[in-house]
């Protein structure tokens, strides 16, 4: 029989005092105890509601029933029938917009904690495991993934699983994309990545580092010359937008997602790191998204105090409850309703060799209201006449979101984008060239990681059906 009870059981986690001053997982995962109540309040509803709102169509009532019974390494093999990163997901996809958002407990209470379920099952298979995946016999076909983001690893290990021969092009110099680059440590550890990646190429994806395709080489030559008979473009969204407001170009004003690369990726947070990032006193994050609070949360690490400036209310905060309720724990400053209108800088004209030259001394900032609802139906942010003023600043981070980088459309022909270069592809993932397939961000823009993967999921089964059909 359900356990009827309405709220569910909390996440333990490090104390915000604590944590806001190191870089290790915040949320410290259920006791199998925990799990093991906290599934019982699953009704096992026969149509399955919380399914639906699942991208990858995880069979969520059977593998929470494995768990009620203790069966945790069955629950895992429910779940990575159709999940590739079950241990990522279980951390970074927003469940309460998603799965838990149909489960039927929520409507008199808390919906049943599907994430945190995820979370644990993957966590226990990856600590008993001992028998590695069995890599299945090939097929003689050869697939090209570019990117090694959820979207591409998720296309890979769909292959993978049906016999294709399948090669990863990375750009950079360690695979996982957006995990590994994007995503800090207390939020999504990088051995639990690396793991992931691991699991892949036992089932014999190969990766290769270091090759920018568009430079390295071309989608033509991976096709024409080198054998691979379909293509899959998961290359992500790394293109930051920015306000062209006066002082963007000064020192210390970063992208986010240059700060996070940094931070995540290079490790600048230690001492001798190889790409070094200025611990700053005050740093004003602009942005209201969940990478604007992965910057501010890491730049809280490094010792400063930090600022969000967002031009809407709480109320509009695209970042999850969660972590902007973790960032409020951990100290970070919300000022809300605040547009910036200019960085200031420090210039001294009499001597331009001044180290503090073309530094950041603080933000120009104006008051907002919200007006009339714009075309999504969001109030738009309208300025305050007269109601400038300045904060004190040494570093600004400006997390406005991303576009896909222009390379891969510029050196393919016939590849069809939109307006803001996110490539056009059809229900089935293909593009406007034949044999070429995409999906993730590199289609929809920045988006969330299980998006991703069921674009690449897709991706995988088009892919099959189209060299199936040859």
């Amino acid at each position: 029989m359900a356990d009827m009870k309405m709220p569910r059981h909390a996440m333990p986690a490090q104390d915000p005092e604590v944590r806001s001053h190191n870089f290790n997982e915040v949320a410290l995962g259920y006791t199998k105890e925990m799990a093991m109540e906290e599934a019982t309040r699953c009704l096992g509803c026969p149509k399955m509601p919380c399914k639906k709102g699942c991208p990858v169509q995880i069979d969520i009532p059977a593998f929470i029933s494995k768990v009620a019974e203790g069966d945790f390494e069955g629950a895992y093999e429910v779940i990575h029938r159709t999940s590739n990163l079950p241990a990522v997901c279980g951390r970074v996809c927003p469940q309460e917009s998603q799965c838990e958002q149909y489960c039927v407990r929520g409507a008199k209470g808390e919906p049943v904690a599907i994430g945190r379920l995820e979370r644990f099952v993957a966590d226990w298979h990856n600590s008993h495991a001992t028998a590695a995946p069995v890599k299945p016999a090939s097929n003689g076909h050869k697939v090209a993934v570019i990117g090694s983001g959820p979207a591409g690893l998720t296309c890979a290990g769909d292959l993978a699983k049906l016999g294709y021969e399948v090669t990863i092009f990375e750009a950079l110099h360690k695979a996982g994309g957006v995990l590994v680059y994007g995503i800090p440590e207390f939020r999504l550890p990088k051995a639990i990545v690396q793991q992931e990646v691991d699991g892949l190429k036992a089932l014999g994806v190969e990766i290769c580092t270091n090759t920018v395709v568009g430079k390295t080489i071309t989608i033509d030559e991976l096709m024409n010359e080198k054998g691979f008979e379909a293509v899959f473009i998961g290359s992500g969204a790394g293109l930051p937008k920015f306000m062209n407001i006066p002082g963007e170009n000064l020192n210390d004003v970063y992208s986010a997602n240059e700060f996070l690369t940094r931070i995540n990726l290079m490790k600048a947070y230690r001492d001798g790191a190889d790409t070094p990032i200025k611990h700053s006193m005050k740093v004003a994050v602009v942005g209201g998204g969940n990478v604007a609070m992965d910057a501010a949360r890491c730049a809280k690490r490094m010792g400063a105090e930090v600022t969000i400036v967002y031009r809407r209310s709480e109320k509009e905060l695209p970042a999850r409850a969660e972590e902007v309720e973790h960032a409020k724990e951990e100290g970070i400053i919300f000022h809300l309703l605040t547009n910036p209108v200019a960085i200031l800088g420090y210039n001294n004209p009499d001597d331009p060799r001044d180290p503090k030259n073309g530094s950041v001394t603080g933000i120009r900032c104006i008051k907002m209201e919200l007006g009339e609802p714009d075309e999504n139906g969001r109030r738009r942010p309208v300025e305050i006449k007269g109601s400038e003023f300045d904060m004190e600043m040494d570093c600004v981070i400006m997390s406005l979101g991303t576009n896909p980088n222009p390379l891969i459309k510029n050196t393919t022909k016939g590849l069809d984008v939109n307006k803001y270069g996110g490539i056009i592809v059809d229900e089935d993932a293909l593009t406007s060239r034949q044999g070429v397939y995409a999906g993730g961000d590199a289609v929809t823009g920045a988006a969330t990681v299980i998006l991703a993967m069921g674009a690449g999921k897709q991706a995988a089964a088009s892919i099959d059906a189209y060299i199936k059909s040859k």
